[in-house]
């Protein structure tokens, strides 16, 4: 990691995923600063996490991404990485979708994606390592899971647009990658009870779900030096869940 202090923005930072990044980042010195739409829950979260500071808005709006980019420069004296993890997964099945649903997962985990490195492009480009890390999933891209095909049309709209905007901004000496994660224990996945944690769990060769810190490894790999040559590619963290063609290539020989 680079010796300097980063200006490091985590939106969905207040819990699962986001929180790991942002602790990890923190814990590498960075000043970092994580996005919730609750002001309460945002707040507290920053509290439980060392270092951390905190904003409120709501991604799905251009003008609270805007607002939100803003407040970072003026508060870190600019913006060296962004980090793109406001996400939403309710369940709903195709059949009985309702609009607004379908609009809620679009407005926060695609449109939201979009608007916030479009609110932070000027400043990662006035820095000489801008990064834009999103959390995409392989549920989408790689996989399909039943109830879930909002999510993961989302999912997979996001490296579309990710490698669009990994032209766009190259020129300005700005990377645009992703990480994909596979099943990984955050608080939401505990809620759903043990049964279903081993169910997860039994489908990832390596034998184990993902942790939260798996995940913020790779953010922090990607929007590090050691990574400054590339661009436009998502890296899957999953234990190697994408891999079996079928339940039985999962026992070794």
């Amino acid at each position: 990691m680079s010796e300097e202090r980063r200006s490091v923005l985590v939106t969905g930072g207040t819990r699962g995923i986001g929180a790991g990044i942002a602790r990890a980042f923190a814990r590498t010195g960075d000043r970092v600063i994580i996005t919730g739409r609750d002001e309460e829950r945002t707040r507290k979260a920053a509290g439980n996490l060392p270092g951390v500071e905190w904003a409120v808005g709501d991604v799905s709006r251009a003008a609270d991404c805007a607002r939100i980019v803003e407040e970072v420069v003026e508060r870190t004296g600019g913006l060296d990485v962004l980090c793109t993890n406001a996400g939403v997964f309710p369940s709903s099945p195709l059949a009985t979708m309702t609009e607004a649903e379908l609009d809620e997962v679009i407005g926060t985990n695609l449109k939201g994606t979009m608007l916030m490195v479009r609110a932070a492009m000027e400043a990662l480009a006035a820095s000489d390592r801008g990064r834009v890390v999103i959390t995409s999933s392989i549920t989408g891209p790689l996989t399909g899971y039943a109830g879930w095909s909002h999510y993961g049309a989302t999912k997979a709209a996001q490296l579309g647009f990710m490698r669009s905007a990994a032209l766009e901004l190259a020129p300005r000496g700005v990377t645009v990658n992703a990480v994909m994660p596979g099943n990984v224990r955050t608080e939401g996945l505990a809620e759903l009870g043990e049964e279903y944690l081993e169910r997860m769990r039994s489908v990832v060769p390596l034998g184990r779900l993902g942790e939260v810190e798996d995940i913020a490894q790779a953010c922090l790999f990607l929007a590090g030096p050691g990574a400054s040559f590339i661009t436009g590619q998502a890296l899957v963290v999953d234990g190697g869940q994408v891999l079996p063609e079928e339940p039985e290539a999962l026992v070794g020989p």
